[in-house]
């Protein structure tokens, strides 16, 4: 039988307090630790290398925390190598984000030095790494953070190999991105770059044409558009599309079609849908 550590019963404990702090940006930054809640996304994130700094289980359901693990993903308490800290419930239940705890918050050391992810803020380290057959998906200023996680789960599902954002983006360490993510994040490559100009740019001098999600005089109907795997898509801001210096620097603009007084789609719908047209298929 497991022995449990002393169980953390204040509030002000530097573990609660440190993993309640990860909800701000700065701190995140800083400490390059992120969070995240959840039985699945612990057993993702060990099965991808994530290293995690520690866990807290809360302790009215530690066993059920491991048995889920175990029966459901396969994971065992054997293959968590941090340390686990149980916390008291009433103070888990404070710092939990979600609505129905399942009992367990992982906290973790960023991920760009993972195999295959890559957070860069210079264009030019990452052209000669571009490979002939990459698919990729572009986005400028998505800003929604529970969007860019659903748009990485599609990309991850739907077969982009790289995920390039303008560097306004939303946070992927934002908890609600990696939860909405469902793990995917810890498996696909991303890019985030200050001038995304420069990379469209970079993109088209390797041989590549960019196609800008947006509507305006010359889009073309997708589904119509003849369109490569090597092509790579373009996807603009929640509320306002792409700016217009993005779209002057593709090479075509696309549109979904809609039905009549439907004016648009939400940008990870949007995106599942693009992705599907230009990977999916293949």
């Amino acid at each position: 039988m497991e022995i449990l550590e002393e169980i953390i019963t204040s509030a002000q404990n530097k573990y609660v307090s440190e993993a309640r702090m990860l909800d701000e940006k700065k701190r995140r930054d800083s400490s390059r630790l992120f969070r995240f809640d959840g039985v699945k996304l612990l057993c993702e994130a060990v099965r991808r290398g994530v290293e995690l700094e520690y866990i807290l289980v809360s302790d009215d359901k530690y066993s059920s925390v491991f048995e889920k693990a175990e029966q459901t993903y396969g994971l065992t308490r054997a293959d968590i190598s941090c340390r686990v800290i149980p916390v008291k419930a009433s103070v888990f239940d404070k710092i939990s984000q979600e609505k129905s705890p399942e009992g367990v918050i992982c906290v973790a050391k960023y991920i760009d030095k993972l195999h295959k992810f890559v957070i860069i803020n210079n264009v030019e380290k990452f052209l000669p790494d571009f490979c002939a057959d990459e698919r990729i998906l572009i986005l400028e200023s998505v800003r929604d953070p529970q969007n860019i996680g659903a748009i990485i789960r599609s990309a991850a599902a739907l077969g982009a190999d790289r995920i390039i954002m303008s560097s306004d983006c939303a946070d992927i360490y934002n908890s609600k991105a990696v939860r909405a993510s469902m793990g995917t994040l810890f498996g696909v490559r991303v890019d985030r770059v200050d001038d995304l100009c420069a990379a469209i740019r970079a993109l088209q001098t390797s041989g590549r044409r960019v196609f800008a999600a947006a509507l305006d005089d010359k889009a073309q109907r997708l589904g119509k558009a003849e369109v490569s795997p090597v092509d790579c898509i373009l996807i603009g801001n929640e509320g306002h599309g792409l700016t217009d210096e993005i779209i002057s620097a593709c090479d075509s603009t696309i549109y979904i079609p809609m039905s009549m007084g439907v004016e648009s789609l939400n940008a990870a719908v949007a995106a599942s849908v693009l992705l599907w047209e230009f990977f999916g298929r293949g």
